[in-house]
């Protein structure tokens, strides 16, 4: 009898973490975080590209300061505007599918896409 109840509890948590890992989180945007140093606009837009494309993001440049990025994962698809100057650059939601994006809210794996954007936008930028 004992051993059955565990095996019940088991299957429960097991169950709850699982539903956990694929919840929803407030949509995380980077606002003007900092440039270090003294650098070019052109050499800003050249690390922002070289990050993304690292990671996988596809990234088109639609104006000056103004970068498009898509990623696309398995069925997911996660859209985000850059803008940057000299001095700081910022990352915003633009649109995503298959991320059960509502109210401001989005499945967490887009939230650890962005952060690990930003993380290796930061270190494009330091190698400058």
């Amino acid at each position: 009898m004992k051993s059955n109840l565990f095996g019940k509890i088991s299957i429960i948590a097991v169950t709850l973490a699982l539903l956990v890992g694929c919840g929803t989180a407030p949509v995380r945007n980077v606002d003007s975080a900092m440039i270090p140093g003294e650098v070019s606009i052109s050499n800003v837009e050249k690390a922002i590209v070289r990050a993304g494309s690292g990671l996988g993001w596809m990234m088109s440049k639609k104006s000056d300061g103004h970068i498009l990025g898509k990623l696309a994962l398995r069925e997911h698809l996660a859209v985000v505007d850059i803008t940057f100057d000299k001095k700081s650059y910022s990352i915003k939601y633009v649109n995503s599918s298959n991320l059960k994006y509502s109210g401001g809210k989005i499945h967490t794996n887009y939230n650890g896409w962005i952060e690990n954007l930003e993380k290796a936008i930061n270190i494009q930028l330091s190698i400058l």
